[in-house]
């Protein structure tokens, strides 16, 4: 009976293990089949498609939607032909870099110059091409190229000390993506009349220096000297906008060269909240600002010791080519001495953002890497005021004096007339005799109330006041307290003599009165800018350094210009 009984429980058991067995193969084979459908209809997707079902700010960084069409047909012929480019390029390529590495020649070396250049055997490869909407008259089509070169290049390096250096430049690694420009188009073969190229984005260059027969690194400097000379070179030979122009057909083609379109005057105000570098005390921090990042076109601000909050109010000039590519390149250091400054952060502003003749007053926050577009983190922010004023503009502003004097492009926005940007040709005529308009006046700044101050008072109150003071001079003045109260109402002006607006600013910072101290609450910075364009402006402002708070301001401005001999 037992052996009955456990033969049918083996049956049955087989049996069931037989039918789940059969019912799972059906059901793994059923999602297969339909992951199989699902993986057929993500592969007939387009672009277009996958943006509509995925915003892009779920996408993570290194995905990107290129526009680019494959070269593959042009990497093969290329191939075939790259010896005879070689011989033809390389000649070419060494007689004209040559002079910029002469120009950039670190002060250490006696004489830069190639003592054999060649491209190599490896052809470079193209990875995509896209046509560029840019005007009637021209076609523009960028390219994206990728080289791992095995160039054979060798400088011959002389030193003050009379010491000779073969230098072998090898490994070189490339990826950037080449602007050609097919214009004036004509109604003759090839149908234009010129071809520019230039490098419109480096994305990497890479290489590494060998002494042949030696070690670069018995020279302290050397090796950094030098690479970063080649780096600046190619910034200034053929970094966009700079171009080079290749004529086609009989013609004058100098509309095509490289020009100055306009000046970007740019305050640098101040930053707040930035990340502290140093483990004893605080970030020592100093700016860099630049449009091409070259050593004599890159500005640096003084050194603000041990302070997060660094205040600069500093003022720039920078020659603008291409208003519609070009963007303003802010990075903040903490300096360390004899030691190489650490990058605390770094933001840019597109100038094609800027209205002419408009100033910009901007807040930009801090990364890490221009590159990296989703960095979280908080570094900090800038406060920059932006000005961008187009040659021969017309900005409508009265002139009340003499057009002959040099000023800067804000100072002709603010005082000069019809046509606020003179030619940099005509300035140059009167270095000699040089005057700058200071715009000197009276400020006046009514300091109407607050709203919504942190509690600082143990009662759940504060006891409130404002101290005005002018920067640059270091007039004072406060206004009285309002006791026990987080909305205070104070309707005091105040009026400040200002020796030169453009270079001062105004900083209100808020106090909790004590009857045995006082406690800080924030602040407000404001430059002059504004109120010397307007005249006279209320409003209310956000209180830095505070969990909450708002001030309520109106400020006048009355001018009595004068002149200052520079």
């Amino acid at each position: 009976m037992g052996f009955v009984a456990g033969l049918v429980i083996g049956l049955v058991v087989g049996l069931g293990i037989i039918v789940l067995f059969v019912r799972s193969e059906n059901s793994r084979s059923k999602r297969r089949n339909e992951l199989a459908t699902t993986v057929a209809a993500f592969a007939r997707m387009t672009v277009e498609d996958s943006r509509k079902i995925l915003p892009p700010q779920f996408y993570p960084s290194w995905v990107v939607f290129s526009q680019r069409q494959k070269l593959t047909w042009l990497n093969q012929h290329l191939t075939k032909i790259w010896p005879y480019v070689n011989e033809a390029a390389s000649e070419l390529i060494r007689t004209s870099v040559e002079p910029v590495l002469e120009q950039y020649r670190p002060i250490i070396l006696a004489s830069l110059k190639f003592s054999k250049f060649t491209l190599g055997t490896v052809a470079p490869q193209f990875t995509g091409v896209s046509i560029v909407e840019d005007g009637a008259d021209s076609v523009t089509m960028e390219m994206e190229m990728q080289w791992d070169a095995n160039s054979s290049i060798i400088l011959d390096i002389k030193t003050y000390l009379g010491v000779s250096l073969p230098v072998q430049v090898k490994d070189i690694g490339f990826t950037g993506v080449f602007r050609l420009i097919f214009k004036p188009l004509v109604n003759e073969f090839p149908c234009f009349g010129a071809v520019c190229f230039s490098l419109r984005k480096k994305k990497k260059l890479d290489f590494t220096l060998k002494v042949i027969g030696g070690d670069i690194s018995t020279i302290p400097g050397l090796s950094d000297a030098i690479e970063s000379t080649i780096r600046d070179a190619i910034e200034d030979s053929i970094m966009w906008p700079v171009r080079k122009i290749i004529p086609i057909l009989p013609g004058d083609y100098s509309d095509l060269e490289l020009k100055p379109v306009g000046i970007l005057e740019v305050k640098l105000v101040q930053a707040r909240d930035l990340t502290n570098k140093d483990i004893i005390g605080k970030s020592d921090p100093y700016a860099s600002l630049y449009v091409r990042p070259l050593p004599d076109k890159t500005k640096r601000s003084k050194i603000i010791n041990n302070d997060l909050n660094p205040i600069w109010n500093e003022h720039y000039e920078f020659v603008i080519e291409d208003a519609t590519t070009q963007h303003l390149v802010v990075k903040i250091y903490d300096d360390e001495g004899l030691q190489a400054s650490e990058l605390i952060g770094c933001a840019q502003v597109h100038l094609r953002e800027l209205e002419p003749g408009k100033v910009k007053d901007v807040w930009l926050n801090l990364v890490k890497d221009l590159e990296i577009q989703r960095d979280t983190k908080n570094r900090g922010q800038v406060h920059l005021e932006l000005l961008y004023c187009p040659f021969g503009m017309e900005n409508g502003f009265t002139n009340p004096f003499s057009p002959n004097f040099s000023m800067t492009s804000l100072e002709r926005v603010l005082k000069s007339g019809a046509n606020g940007t003179d030619d940099i040709e005509n300035e140059k005529a009167f270095t000699q005799k040089k005057k700058e308009v200071i715009i000197r006046g009276v400020l006046s700044v009514t300091v109407i109330s607050a709203e919504d101050l942190p509690v600082v008072d143990l009662m759940g109150k504060a006891d409130p006041y404002v101290v005005l003071t002018m920067k640059k001079s270091g007039a004072k003045n406060k206004t009285r307290v309002v006791n026990e109260s987080l909305n205070p109402v104070w309707n005091q002006t105040f009026d400040f003599v200002v020796e030169d607006g453009l270079h001062d600013m105004l900083i209100l910072e808020v106090w909790d009165h004590d009857t045995f101290g006082k406690d800080y609450m924030g602040r407000c910075i404001l430059t002059l800018t504004r109120v010397i364009l307007e005249g006279e402006y209320k409003d209310c402002l956000q209180i830095e350094g505070a969990k909450s708070g708002k001030l309520n301001l109106q400020l006048k401005w009355m001018p009595q210009p004068i002149f200052r001999d520079s």
